[in-house]
Formats: C-alpha cells, structure tokens, sequence
C-alpha cells in the first residue's frame, strides 16, 4: 500500500499541503480532486520521485512498478505502434536482450521470458489501445511527429497504458478524448487490475471508474469512500448542517426547483423526461456541497430570441469545396436544446463551424434570423485571447462605457477576484483562460450558444458552475462534449452525426453507448475489438434513410390525427402547469415581502395555505403530464 504520513508542500510561501495524511491500499482505484492550483499534480509528481515533500514521509512499495500520463508532446520520428510498445519497459528489455544474445541457451531463456509476459500478443494489444482511443485503420504506421498535439496526448495515455504498471496515475485523462473514447477508456480502467490514481473534471467518469476520492480541503487531503456522487452527498450533508451556509444552500436548491418546473413545462418525451429529472433532483440533493465553490455565474438574458433563429437546408457541409455532411436539414428553434454525438472525425465539429458561419457551406442553404447572436466556444478560442491584455481589458474593449465595478463583479463569478482581474493572462493555466473565454461569451449576452469541448481544462467545481448556469440559460444551446454529466444535464435532444449524414437519435446517452458497441462490433478498423463488447449493442436503432417526401408527409398527418387525443391532453395539462407555476410565482413574490411578517398581519396564514394547495395541484398535474407522456411515447415510439 501506498502512505503519505504528515507530510506538506510548500510553494514559494504557500503550504499547498500541510500536515497531510493518504493511505491508498493496493488494487483500491482513486479519484483526486480539488480547485485548479491546489497541488494535485505536485501530489502526482511526488508518487513519481520528481518532487520531495518539505516535511512528512512518502512510502510506496519498491516492488512496485509506476506508469503515468506523459503531458508533454513530443515529435517523434517513431510509428505510433513503436511509440505505444515502449510503454512495455520489460518487453522492450527482453527484445534488447535477443537482439544482442548469440548463445543459445540464453535466447531460449529469453522467449521463455517473452512469452510469460505476454510479449508474442504485445501487438495486438498495442493496437487494441489506439483502436479504442480513436486512431483509424493504417495510422499505426503513421509517426508520431505526424500527429496533431491532441493526438500526441492520446498516444501518451495509449503508452501509460500498453505498461504492465502496478500503480497507475492519470492526469486528466479525457482532456483531448471525445465522448466515444472517454467511454472506451472507462471500461478499460474497471478492467485494470493495478491501484488507480486519476484526476479528472469528468463526474460521470470517476462515477463510474473509483470506489474511493480524496480530496484536497484545507491544505489537507480528505478521503471518502465511494465513488464521485457519493462525495458530493456526503460533503452535502455536513455543510448541510452549518446554519451559515443555510440560505445560500436553499437559493441554489430553489433554482434548481424552478428550472425542474420549467423543463416539465417544455419536455416533449418522456423518456427523456424522466431521466432528466432524476438528474436534476439529484443536482438538487448536492447542491449543498458546491456552497463554498468560488465560481457563481449566470449566462446573461438573451436581449431577443426569435422563435427559428437557424436553418440549414439541403446542406453540404466541408471544407475546400469538398462535402463531409449531405443533405443536412438543421433547424435551432427558440430554447433547442441540442447534444451532438458520433465518432471522432465524423464531422460534429464541421456542423458546429458550419453553424457559426466559420465556414461556408458547400451547397445548400443557411438562413438565419436577424436578430440572431451566436456565442461560439472551441479550443481555438483560447488561442484567439491576447495574452498580453488582463480579463478586465478583455471586457472593457467589448464594452468601453460600462463601469469597472460592473466588470470586477461579472468577472468575480468565473473565479477573477481583486487585482487578479488586471493581471495580463500569458501566465494563465489552461482552465484560467478557459474560464476567461467562456466569461467574454456569456458578457455580449447571444441568444445561441455553439459550445464545442467546453469542458476541457476545467475543475469540477468550475464544470458544475457551468451546468447550473447552462440549465438555467434561457436562449438555445448546441454542444458536443465528452461530459456525459453536462450533457445529460443541459440538453434534451440528441443527433447523431455518422456516415455523412446528420439525424435525430432516438435514445439517450446509455442507448448511444450501446450504439457504439455496436458499431464497434462492425467496424474492422485497428486489431481485435475491444473485450468490453456485448450483445446488447444489437439492439439499438440506428437511424433510418428518409422515405419519400410525398409517403413522408402522408405518414406524419395519420400518424398526427392518431395522436390528436394524447397531444391534445398533454397540451392542455401543459396549460395547466404553466397557470399554476404562475400563482405560485406570485404567491412566493408576496410571501417574500417583510411587512408580510408584522405582527398582526392575517394574509399570511391563507397565503401560506394557498401556497400548499398550489404544490399538492403542481405535483398532481405534474404526475398526470408524465403519465400521458409515457403512454404517448409507448404507443408512438417512433414519432418523432
């Protein structure tokens, strides 16, 4: 096992840690977490023998063999397929050996070796590696130096672990992954049977990869046992019992309540529905374990959102008149709120330039409304800061005539406080200038919001702060992530991207992680599948060519007059639902006012009683839409 006895980091004239205890057991897997700066990776670097502590003492078994995710980029003149089989120390001493040895008896010693370790399939598994982390057929005879920087990273985490490693560290993983390989990934690690060490701004992730987290609070490491939800609630329920933390926990909790109220309101399946509240009642639950986090922020109200604010028609979507999509039919509606999905290289980050009218399209049409304002969010946009401006600058050349205490407090709920905020940005972490772009996006206020990766280099107090502030964002949104918690908390429509075509998914995320079993199962790319296939993946539906537009429109007005009843019960329950959050916002507006309070004063009990009457009303009525919908959605599955 791994012991970290009272030990402390100092950095300049900071304790990053101080007095800190770790006991991490072998074969157990680990998730660190804490604020961007608070010393996760010099906890990493001190595991790896690059650092020593200041005071205190660090004992990890010396048997043990490490491996870790290299962060920087190299530009190798070695294939990829070498670069990954380096990782194998032992294989590659082994091979050293034979090269050299001219005695018989020893080389066959040797193979002996080779073939205890596993050397003969080395390979194979080398390749299953880049198969699962996006590589395509032919590129593991590409060089390194061929690469792009975000898939030199891959190849790091491919070699950290091609390595037969006891012990395991990863230092955000799923930077430079898309949804598709953060999912393969995941199931390799439940695999891997070496202890686990994992930073990550992927809730969903370390959810589903570590039964323990430890966590940096107060220059001291924390430990929780379960998994990342687990922590949350159990955080949650002791600031729940500090009085002072109490009103600013029940804001939060009221927010959400509100924003579950309106999605009831807007939801259109049921499915979906239904699994989209239980993400927001749980969000409701551990609200009170992000109280002290240091980001709180709201996305602006959009100054008008036209009811169709963008269309593709007949388009063709690529580059240097070369079409990569076809026939894409695209409408963003006022509040659409919609998640990309498909393979890396499909073509999602063409759609989203495309709609950004960062490129034109091949063929085809793009309408869009007048009054349309776009706030669009890629990795580009961190390049395109200028390094030598501070944040405050940023904001004051967008808007020359506002105060500087209006940008100081804009700038103060992205986590930019005191002189901090005139600083220039060139020493900026990755997640500070992310953090910057996402606040410059949010400060000109747009009514669409293209967000493509939006999490990368963030922490995990930054990404909730951003899901909240998605969730109650009142424009439409389209993003592609590999968060499978943001999306799943923010987006309430899916399309999926493959093949050249771009069509609505029918299903949720867990029915698009099978979807990709599936297409695992039939796609010969690099070497053998992945073990963590299964049969389930039949039974996803993938999505359909489209019928003739004539049969099309004859099918959808009978398909419409067999609805009629359903739809018109769930629209009037809707009306219903939309009235009775309307009493109840005035009910709370008054109940809100202090005279209310005097003594003497009779309205309160009966508004108090009302108030009563209009929840148990909201919770019937609410109980009713959902059973509607759910027997809408059974009846009409393919609807839509």
């Amino acid at each position: 096992m791994i012991r970290l006895d009272s030990i402390a980091f100092i950095r300049g004239n900071n304790f990053l840690l101080e007095n800190a205890d770790l006991t991490i057991q072998a074969g157990t897997k680990w998730g660190l977490i804490g604020s961007n700066g608070c010393g996760k990776s010099s906890l990493f670097q001190l595991l790896l023998g690059d650092l020593q502590v200041d005071k205190g003492d660090c004992q990890i078994p010396k048997s043990w063999k490490l491996a870790h995710m290299a962060q920087e980029i190299h530009a190798s003149p070695q294939t990829a397929l070498d670069y990954v089989l380096d990782g194998d120390d032992e294989l590659r001493e082994i091979e050293k050996k034979i090269a050299k040895q001219t005695d018989g008896n020893e080389l066959s010693k040797l193979y002996e070796q080779l073939e205890h370790i596993g050397g003969y399939t080395a390979e194979s598994r080398a390749q299953q590696l880049l198969f699962g982390l996006g590589f395509k057929s032919g590129e593991d005879n590409k060089t390194v130096k061929d690469f792009s920087g975000g898939w030199r990273i891959r190849l790091n985490l491919a070699q950290a672990l091609m390595s037969r490693a006891d012990f395991l560290l990863l230092d955000e993983p799923t930077n430079h992954l898309d949804l598709d390989a953060s999912v393969w990934l995941e199931a390799w690690l439940k695999n891997y049977k070496g202890t686990l060490l994992i930073i990550s701004h992927d809730r969903d992730f370390l959810d589903n990869v570590v039964g323990h987290i430890a966590s940096f609070e107060n220059k001291k490491l924390v430990s929780y046992s379960g998994n990342y939800s687990s922590f949350e609630r159990q955080k949650a329920e002791r600031l729940a019992l500090q009085s002072a933390a109490y009103e600013k926990q029940q804001q939060r909790v009221k927010e959400i309540e509100n924003f579950v109220r309106r999605f009831r309101a807007k939801a259109t399946k049921a499915k979906q529905a239904q699994s989209r509240l239980k993400e927001l009642e749980r969000m409701e639950l551990i609200a009170p374990a992000h109280i002290d986090s240091p980001f709180n922020f709201r996305f602006p109200q959009p100054e008008k959102i036209p009811q169709l604010l963008l269309n593709l028609d007949g388009a063709e979507l690529g580059y240097n008149d070369k079409a990569l999509l076809k026939g894409v039919n695209f409408s963003i509606l006022a509040g659409s709120r919609i998640g990309l999905l498909g393979h890396n290289g499909a073509g999602k980050s063409t759609l989203m330039q495309s709609l950004a009218a960062m490129i034109p399209l091949v063929a085809g049409e793009r309408n869009e409304a007048q009054q349309l304002k776009i706030g669009y969010f890629a990795q580009h946009q961190l390049e395109a800061l200028d390094l030598q401006a501070s944040a405050a600058l940023h904001l004051q050349r967008l808007s020359p005539n506002v105060s500087e205490q209006a940008i100081r407090d804009f700038l103060g709920g992205y986590g930019f406080q005191g002189d901090r905020v005139h600083e220039i940005i060139a020493p900026f972490s990755g997640g500070e200038k992310a953090r910057l772009a996402i606040a410059i996006l949010a400060w000109q206020k747009p009514n669409l919001l293209l967000l493509d990766e939006p999490t990368n280099h963030l922490d995990l107090e930054m990404c909730h702060a951003l899901t909240v502030a998605l969730q109650a964002y009142e424009g439409a949104m389209v993003v592609i992530s590999h968060d499978r918690h943001l999306l799943k908390n923010t987006v309430d429509e899916y399309y999926l991207v493959n093949a050249g075509s771009v069509d609505e998914f029918k299903g949720d995320l867990d029915d698009y992680a099978v979807w990709l079993n599936k297409e695992r199962l039939n796609t010969d790319r690099l070497g053998k599948e992945p073990e963590t296939l299964n049969e389930e993946a039949t039974s996803v539906v993938v999505p359909e060519k489209k019928q003739d537009k004539k049969e099309q429109r004859q099918a959808a007005a009978a398909l419409r007059e067999q609805m009629k009843p359903y739809t018109q019960a769930i629209k009037k329950l809707e009306t219903q639902m939309s009235k009775i959050a309307s009493e109840l916002s005035e009910i709370e507006a008054k109940l809100a006012d202090p005279k209310l309070y005097e003594e003497g004063n009779k309205e309160l009990p009966e508004l108090v009683k009302k108030q009563g009457q209009l929840k148990q009303q909201q919770d019937d009525v609410e109980s009713e839409w959902l059973l509607k919908s759910e027997e809408l959605e059974e009846l009409f599955p393919a609807r839509n």
